[in-house]
């Protein structure tokens, strides 16, 4: 068996002048929560679809347990659980009648491990999917993608627009699949908290292009967020070694870096702190900016 359960060889495609991926390369490894961030438009529905087989790649190589996706589709999806922003659910069924039509489409399915999830997510079996909240589909949707233990569940934006508490939900079943069964989760959002407190490898794209990537305790370690105060006003974003981003106006201002700094002339470090995942996104996609 491959050790990365998803390969990624110089992937580009385009859509007329847009260049939606352009020479991405990424391995997922087998196990872990692999998380994809970037803003929206910024290529990861494009990525995962690319990932499923329903796009052939333009220039380079995707490999999903060791095949070609496009090539091969009935291995490859056998072992793929799926859940999208808005999954499309069949409005007419009730819960239960949803969940014995989902087993009729995959010989593992697990019913007892599909009640189970049912009752975690508190979904009535009697409810028709019309009637259920965006939440209640959200769940029901990641049932039908997990009750028949894939071997990779690709989750593509799946808590946008849910509360709080119903993220909370969907993320610890994440968590879950990964920690007790050793499965793979492949997980886009545009939300980085949530890919920072459940990944532990991740990759971001910005318009198109992969500019990070792996294990996200080894990133993170590498940025630094630290402010700095001047003696008198700048009126321009000073130039710092090793900084990503600058930002602020007059005398104090913001840097993420990826090295230890050193106060520059005139100024004295007045904060310094590990950068998050969000710090280290914003100062790679947005650069030096000035509010002045």
């Amino acid at each position: 068996m491959p050790e990365s359960v998803v390969a990624i060889t110089n992937l580009s495609r385009r859509f007329g002048a847009k260049a939606a991926l352009n020479d991405v390369s990424l391995d997922v490894p087998r196990g872990s929560v692999f998380g994809l961030v970037g803003e929206n438009g910024a290529g990861k529905s494009t990525l995962i679809k690319h990932i499923l087989g329903l796009w052939r790649a333009e220039t380079g190589a995707i490999r999903v347990f060791g095949v070609d996706p496009v090539a091969d589709p009935v291995s490859v999806l056998s072992r793929v659980g799926y859940l999208s922003e808005q999954p499309d659910l069949p409005e007419w069924m009730t819960v239960i009648e949803f969940m014995r039509y989902m087993q009729a489409f995959y010989p593992k399915w697990d019913p007892l491990y599909a009640e189970e999830l049912r009752r975690q997510f508190g979904l009535d079996r009697d409810k028709r999917i019309r009637v259920l909240s965006k939440g209640q589909r959200a769940k029901l949707g990641l049932l039908g993608a997990q009750a028949h233990r894939p071997d990779l569940l690709l989750l593509d934006e799946p808590s946008s627009g849910l509360d709080p508490i119903v993220r909370s939900d969907i993320l610890a079943a994440v968590i879950r699949t990964v920690s007790e069964e050793g499965r793979t989760v492949f997980f886009s959002s545009h939300l980085l908290e949530e890919i920072e407190r459940v990944s532990d490898h991740i990759a971001m794209l910005h318009q198109g292009k992969l500019v990070l990537c792996g294990p996200l305790d080894e990133i993170k370690a590498q940025y630094r967020r630290m402010t700095l105060r001047f003696e008198t006003q700048q009126s321009t974003a000073p130039a710092v070694p090793g900084a990503v981003s600058v930002r602020g106006a007059g005398r104090e201002w913001t840097i993420i870096c990826n090295q230890a700094i050193k106060p520059i002339d005139g100024s004295h470090v007045i904060d310094d702190q590990a950068a998050s995942l969000n710090d280290i996104f914003i100062g790679i996609a947005g650069g030096v900016h000035s509010l002045a």
